[in-house]
């Protein structure tokens, strides 16, 4: 898809800027998404204690678990190899933190049952393996032939029991199964290029900072885990796909005609030069990015993690930075920087 319009969004070089405006109300409490717990001590430990399979009992849903020693992703450096059993436990672990982004929205799984140096391949309807406690929801405008029912991720074992499928990415919908045509977040998704340093891309992410800032946009970027940056921004009920589509897109022409030699709008990554693009084709019904705090398909089981704008200019930042070992000691320390803008009533501005 070709750009259209280059609006003057961009005012100063990006280095110069150090923060975000907060500008309209944060959501009404009721609005907030549920609270979701940890698994216990206990539940722990009967999950060591399974023998490389059995059945699991987390929150009071029972988990089928298989191939527990299984490993999944191969060790990074001098850390461990990560089997299925870490997974699982991990997943279990993070509910509190990732069901909020999950819970009331259609899922894709990105399952590698052969491990993530092996091909994976996309599941979207529900696995014929899911137990009747999973969350399901129909779309009601399924063509034939396509997929009608969807899993919902509403609970902690959900997650136990899509890392026991060995779905290592999940992709939550921008809409949610309320009002499936309407997204909550718009998004902006830094798409390397085989050229593309990640200082590139973190110069890209600062032009959309100042570009927020400039205009009084509440967002949050969002390192992927593998190689690039996303940007999620909350917005109104209401708000369309055609509105968070055409938006996206006008920010990132501004920003690529200020650096052209970073960014390009061909649509074959062939025909790129290895240049990054600037994918705002994400904001539609049905197109998904990968969930905050989902694992990727990669040495180590690298993690997915919001993080604030300032962390931008932090010389240790890598897209992969954190993994499945250390990402809740962060979390403990820092918490969620996204999480506050979870149901945040914004209207994107119209653009000069």
């Amino acid at each position: 898809m070709a750009p259209t319009s280059s609006p003057s969004l961009i005012e100063g070089p990006a280095d110069e800027y150090r923060g975000y405006l907060v500008v309209d109300p944060p959501p009404d409490p009721a609005s907030r998404p549920a609270t979701f717990t940890a698994p216990t001590a206990d539940e722990l430990e009967s999950l060591d204690e399974l023998d490389g399979a059995g059945t699991w009992v987390l929150d009071g849903d029972e988990v089928a678990l298989t191939n527990l020693d299984k490993v999944l992703f191969a060790a990074r450096g001098e850390g461990e190899a990560v089997t299925k059993r870490d997974l699982v436990r991990y997943q279990a672990r993070i509910a509190p933190y990732a069901l909020p982004y999950l819970a009331d929205r259609p899922v894709h799984l990105h399952r590698f049952p052969d491990g993530a140096d092996a091909p994976g391949f996309w599941n979207k309807a529900v696995p014929s393996s899911a137990p009747a406690w999973l969350g399901r929801w129909d779309d009601p405008d399924a063509k034939p032939g396509k997929t009608a029912t969807y899993s919902v991720l509403d609970r902690p074992a959900a997650l136990a029991f899509m890392a026991n499928l060995a779905a290592l990415e999940l992709h939550p919908w921008t809409s949610s199964i309320r009002d499936p045509h309407r997204p909550t977040w718009a998004l902006v998704d830094l798409d390397p290029g085989s050229a593309t340093t990640f200082a590139d891309l973190v110069t890209l992410a600062k032009l959309h900072r100042t570009a927020f800032d400039h205009l009084g946009v509440v967002a949050m970027p969002k390192v992927t885990g593998k190689r690039g940056i996303q940007i999620w921004i909350p917005v109104a009920d209401g708000t369309t796909f055609a509105q968070t589509s055409a938006w996206v897109e006008q920010i990132s022409v501004a920003i690529a005609a200020t650096v052209p030699d970073l960014v390009s709008w061909a649509w074959r990554t062939e025909e790129r030069g290895g240049k990054a693009r600037l994918d705002f084709t994400q904001n539609a019904r049905k197109q998904t990015l990968v969930a905050p705090f989902s694992t990727r398909p990669a040495p180590g089981a690298p993690v997915s993690v919001p993080i604030r704008w300032e962390e931008l200019d932090d010389p240790d930042l890598r897209p992969d930075r954190w993994t499945i070992t250390d990402v809740l000691d962060r979390l403990e320390v820092d918490g969620d920087p996204l999480h506050p803008l979870i149901g945040r009533q914004q209207a994107l501005p119209p653009l000069r």
